[in-house]
């Protein structure tokens, strides 16, 4: 179980988050969605460690893990995928999921690059740089943190720079492989509507969640316009 309490986030004297409160039990698939601005990129990154709340704590299986640096959290489970995947210059894409194998057993690298719509053979020894595009790299980035198997998912934005094809393919990838806690941040219907709860922000405030009818119905009553979030 993953418990988020009274976070709170602030930069440059802005309230970026405040008073965030969620608890996500196991084997459930969280969307984290909202407006421009509304802080969702925020709260994912400090579940993954990669900002520090001002104010809260962040409790994962009853254990306070605040200070734990995401290298400590991803020895943890916990995984991440960023909106603009980063490159790993010089690393073949077999040895980097090789990298992540930390049990030295056998599993089939292709089998998860075909799984997210990639030929592997055309795919397994190139090396992840700039030479692939940016949907090739958000795909071979899901299918990482498939391999790696992880305790909590957090996929930020994974739609960004996806084909429409892809993109159903991918929403049927986390549909079916939804294990331990997924958390997506995204606006997008047809991921919304996978969830088994939404979380809506606005302006760094929970301004409703619980079961996606019940959450989905007051987006649509009040007329939200969603949208991305760099923050």
């Amino acid at each position: 179980m993953l418990n988020i309490k009274n976070i709170s986030l602030k930069k440059d004297k802005k309230l970026i988050l405040n008073n965030i409160n969620i608890n996500i039990d196991n084997n459930k698939l969280i969307v984290i969605t909202g407006p421009n601005g509304s802080g969702k990129s925020s709260l994912a990154k400090i579940i993954m460690g990669i900002n520090k709340p001002t104010n809260g704590k962040i409790i994962f299986n009853d254990k306070d893990i605040t200070n734990y640096s995401i290298d400590k959290r991803a020895n943890l489970g916990f995984s991440y995928a960023y909106q603009t995947p980063i490159n790993f210059k010089g690393i073949k894409i077999n040895d980097l999921f090789k990298s992540v194998n930390k049990d030295g057993l056998f599993v089939d690298v292709k089998k998860y690059l075909s799984l997210v719509g990639l030929c592997a053979k055309d795919y397994i020894n190139r090396e992840f740089n700039d030479s692939l595009s940016g949907g090739e790299k958000k795909r071979i980035e899901v299918a990482l943190i498939l391999y790696k198997g992880g305790l909590i998912n957090i996929f930020d934005e994974p739609e960004a720079g996806i084909d429409l094809w892809n993109f159903d393919k991918l929403v049927k990838i986390f549909k079916k492989h939804n294990n331990n806690i997924t958390i997506i941040i995204s606006h997008q219907e047809k991921i919304l509507d996978i969830a088994d709860e939404i979380i809506l922000l606005e302006d760094g405030k929970i301004i409703k969640s619980g079961e996606k009818e019940k959450v989905l119905k007051y987006i649509n009553d009040k007329s939200l316009k969603l949208g991305d979030d760099n923050e």
